[in-house]
């Protein structure tokens, strides 16, 4: 069985973003494993998560919602990478496919939304049974 949810490139591009951040968290300190760690996961699972659960609303406003909670997780994942960047955990190379697939995913979410509010905002034609 397929939802609908998972049709969206958005969503795909948030999976392949969780499982980046899982093999890369692989390598952090052992001591990170309940700290830093464990928040990026958390923070990179939200996206995908947040899609997909928004995917279910019935109004396009609900849907909306959600995805800006998507975007403030993405905003989240990227202020990590630059803390664990800091810290020496991530290596440059790594660090650019990260940040590259997170840019990316972001720029679809941010996109989805447009697409709602552009649909949201589009006037239904008038019948002859409807009040001006």
């Amino acid at each position: 069985m397929t939802y609908r949810f998972e049709n969206l490139e958005a969503w795909q591009h948030a999976m392949t973003l969780c499982e980046m951040v899982y093999e890369e968290t692989k390598r952090f300190p052992r001591e990170e494993i309940y700290g830093l760690s464990s928040q990026l996961r958390r923070a990179a699972t939200s996206i995908p998560l947040n899609i997909a659960e928004g995917s279910a609303c019935k109004s396009r406003k609900g849907f909306e919602q959600f995805l800006y909670v998507a975007l403030r997780s993405q905003y989240e994942v990227v202020t990590i990478l630059k803390l664990a960047e800091h810290l020496g955990y991530l290596r440059d190379k790594n660090l650019s496919r990260l940040e590259e697939q997170v840019a990316r995913t972001g720029r679809l979410v941010q996109g989805l939304i447009n697409s709602l509010q552009r649909n949201s905002n589009v006037q239904q034609p008038k019948t002859n049974n409807q009040q001006p």
